[in-house]
């Protein structure tokens, strides 16, 4: 409890890879009346480390973490965890972002440009059992919970596409014909949405569909 409050203090964990941003968020919340943080994380191997270790009732994590990422640190804990809260705070909007998120099981999601009262206030509406989505953030879900999804293999055309790969290129590397990789490009293009091959990729990565740092990792 909260000395002289009668409520029960809010325990934190924050979870972000950048050391200024990180230590800003754990100094501001420490002076906040209720909410307490329990402990920090750089990566999200860290950061399951530390759950397991404090046992929060509120994670603040943020999608794109070295090792593992936001949405893998947010489902593994929840398999031994089921009721673990979340609130994803990333400088990410695309709607796939979102998407895997919530899907994940996060119960709120904030830009990193929100004000200090709608973080404080987004935490006590979480740990109060409750979910908080943005307007502006909604709109996106709800676009992207009316796309059809992308098959596996689409989605390895389409990274294939935002690397600059030509349709050959791409065939000799999924080891498929061009004419197969022909049809798979007209159907993603009319998932997304697009026209194009130039359309595709950039929509691929504002939409987080296909991120920067999946394309840096080696392939298998």
């Amino acid at each position: 409890m909260t000395a002289g409050t009668g409520r029960e203090t809010i325990r934190v964990l924050v979870v972000e890879d950048h050391h200024v941003v990180r230590q800003g968020l754990v100094a501001l919340l420490n002076v906040v009346d209720g909410i307490e943080v329990v402990g920090e994380a750089a990566d999200g191997v860290e950061a399951i480390t530390q759950f397991r270790k404090h046992q929060p009732n509120i994670t603040l994590v943020d999608l794109r973490l070295p090792r593992l990422s936001g949405v893998d640190v947010i489902q593994r804990i929840r398999m031994e965890t089921p009721g673990a809260r979340f609130i994803v705070l990333t400088t990410y909007d695309g709607d796939e972002d979102i998407y895997r998120a919530l899907q994940a099981g996060a119960r709120a999601y904030l830009l990193k440009g929100m004000t200090t009262d709608e973080l404080i206030a987004t935490i006590r509406t979480v740990h109060a059992g409750k979910s908080h989505i943005p307007p502006a953030i909604a709109q996106r879900l709800a676009e992207r919970m009316g796309t059809e999804e992308l098959t596996p293999r689409e989605f390895d055309v389409l990274e294939q596409i935002v690397h600059g790969k030509s349709n050959k290129e791409i065939a000799t590397e999924l080891e498929i014909s061009e004419a197969t990789v022909k049809t798979h490009i007209n159907s993603l293009l009319g998932k997304l949405g697009v026209t194009d091959r130039t359309q595709a990729a950039t929509a691929a990565l504002q939409r987080g569909i296909v991120t920067l740092e999946s394309l840096r990792k080696p392939k298998p």
